[in-house]
């Protein structure tokens, strides 16, 4: 059974986190789906990808290759990610079920704790995993890094 990982932000932003949570899982030899709601800010999220410090390999939800994918982006009301993923990470509010959460290694759930609804979300998405039996941890960076809270 995987487990969650909620991700607080207050000071950077997801382009700025989920490089960093993506070098992690493929360092674990994980492939992973980034499950975000809207396709401008995931098509932002490839070309930032692309275009930073360190190379992502990756690719848009759709393509040919999607299977061969390590790293694949995709809009959270498309079909289910064809890379099998170990790992999910779910920005703007996209839905990971519980069932979903329990067939994966881990689930990172990234959301901007300065706005309002985004933290409502985060709050529902942990009461619903932690509610079927996902071990679910809260991380925050309000004290300049990134600290596991209790």
């Amino acid at each position: 059974m995987g487990n969650a990982l909620f991700y607080h932000l207050t000071r950077s932003n997801a382009e700025t986190l989920l490089p960093q949570l993506i070098g992690k899982a493929m360092g674990a030899g994980w492939r992973v789906e980034v499950r975000g709601q809207d396709m401008a800010r995931l098509e932002a999220l490839d070309t930032a990808m692309w275009m930073g410090d360190g190379f992502l390999p990756h690719g848009m939800a759709g393509g040919a290759h999607d299977e061969r994918q390590p790293v694949l982006l995709r809009q959270a009301d498309s079909p289910p990610a064809a890379n099998g993923p170990q790992c999910v990470m779910a920005i703007d509010g996209a839905e990971v079920a519980a069932a979903e959460a329990a067939a994966v290694t881990r689930v990172c759930i990234v959301f901007d704790g300065n706005d309002s609804a985004a933290l409502d979300r985060a709050r529902e998405q942990w009461r619903s995993l932690s509610a079927a039996g996902i071990a679910a941890e809260y991380w925050s960076e309000a004290g300049g890094r990134w600290e596991k809270k209790r």
